[in-house]
């Protein structure tokens, strides 16, 4: 055990001394080492950064143990035929629908209805295109795990007597009513006259669309003056743990209310949060599968260049080899020196890469204010690939130093 630790520790000895030898051809060697790892971690950081991103945006959007029943909810890939047939069969929900989910759906915490437009608004000379306004039963704050930043949200009241009530998102509050209190003031939607009553807390953006650009007003006054326009029927899960089943629940009461048998497909379309997180999952998934591959390649580049520098590394320590052999040194132990020489020279630049890496993704961040996240997987990938290739490199200028002709290679340099 002593010997092997002083031969190792002999022979890292000797190829640390070799590379700090030669500094700028070991830099210059390693940059294709050092572009692949930090490729190949920065791909692995945008792809955990955007499911992160999705995930989380969807979180803040939709709420926990969330879900929605629609006339049309798109999952996942669906050919034209699938949707000209989803198109005629499923129907619009109406208020009645609503009600119906409400009253039999025992194992749902809360069921809510949301109902969007888009307008328009212009007040005292200050314009807002593309507001959307929402109309929305009072549990919605719940459902969807909404923070008021001041005031409070609409009041079962105000949804039972059709209110002239608004809540504004942050962006419609600072364009209307800018470093002045809002609430008791005035907004007109479509002409009418809503009272202020709270403001949402800022969400940011999702995919360059903003979050603040909304207005909730009681449902029943959204139908009063935009009709019944896209109807969704929202509910929520107590738990996790029950969310399926609860999912489920409220599936069969609405197949219930739309009179369908064992065998006939659902005449709306239901989606919840977490079947969004798997499909993210799997969207983020094929695009490391994709990517992550290709930044490997230069990888494979950076290793062959290793190989040729190892191998004029054979070439101009000839008579080192051969002295060594002359000594008593095996082929097994020069192979040996020669594949930690390579393997120790692409862990340096695999250590590099990654230093440069989490560079780029802290500048990208700061820049463009993107969530990079460096994960350990992709870290250890860059870290034990670089150091394999540098190993499999090595591989042939180590065969060759070892089957060197210690009387030929000291000929050759006397």
């Amino acid at each position: 055990m002593r010997y092997l630790y002083s031969f190792y520790g002999d022979a890292g000895k000797i190829a640390f001394q070799s590379i700090l030898a030669h500094k700028l051809r070991a830099f210059l060697t390693l940059i294709g080492i050092i572009i692949g790892v930090a490729a190949v971690v920065v791909v692995g950081a945008s792809v955990s950064g955007l499911n992160t991103y999705v995930t989380d945006k969807v979180a803040k959007l939709l709420g926990a143990n969330h879900f929605m029943i629609a006339r049309m909810a798109f999952q996942g890939h669906m050919s034209d035929d699938d949707f000209e047939r989803m198109n005629r069969r499923n129907k619009r929900l109406n208020w009645d629908d609503y009600e119906w989910v409400r009253d039999h759906c025992t194992s749902c915490a809360e069921v809510g209805v949301e109902v969007g437009s888009q307008v328009d608004l212009k007040q005292d000379g200050v314009e807002f295109p593309g507001a959307i306004v929402f109309g929305v039963t009072s549990n919605m704050e719940e459902i969807e795990d909404k923070t008021i930043a001041d005031g409070r949200f609409i009041s079962p009241d105000e949804v039972q007597r059709s209110a002239l009530v608004c809540v504004l998102g942050s962006e419609i509050k600072e364009k209307f009513f800018p470093n002045v209190e809002a609430l008791g003031k005035t907004l007109k939607v479509r002409g009418l006259p809503m009272q202020v009553v709270g403001v949402e807390e800022s969400r940011g953006a999702f995919f360059g669309d903003s979050l603040d650009r909304h207005i909730y007003i009681p449902a029943t006054t959204h139908l009063q003056i935009f009709g019944r326009n896209g109807l969704q029927i929202h509910g929520k899960a107590t738990t996790r743990d029950n969310f399926r089943p609860v999912i489920e629940d409220a599936r069969l009461q609405m197949r219930n209310k739309h009179r369908l048998k064992g065998n006939d497909d659902d005449d709306f379309g239901l989606v919840n949060v977490e079947d969004l997180n798997n499909q993210i999952d799997q969207f983020t998934g094929t695009i490391a599968a994709v990517v992550v591959p290709i930044t490997l390649i230069t990888l494979l580049v950076g290793g062959i260049v290793v190989m040729n520098i190892m191998l004029v590394s054979v070439t101009e320590r000839t008579f080192e080899i051969g002295l060594r052999k002359a000594v008593g040194a095996t082929k097994r132990q020069i192979l040996t020196q020669f594949l930690i020489e390579s393997g120790m020279l692409c862990a340096f630049g695999g250590l590099i890469g990654l230093l440069a890496a989490y560079g780029v993704t802290k500048l990208i961040t700061a820049l463009a204010q993107i969530t990079m996240t460096i994960t350990i997987g992709y870290i250890l990938l860059a870290l034990i690939v670089s150091s394999v290739i540098g190993m499999i490199a090595g591989i042939y200028p180590a065969f060759k130093a070892a089957r060197l002709d210690p009387i030929m290679a000291l000929t050759k340099t006397t």
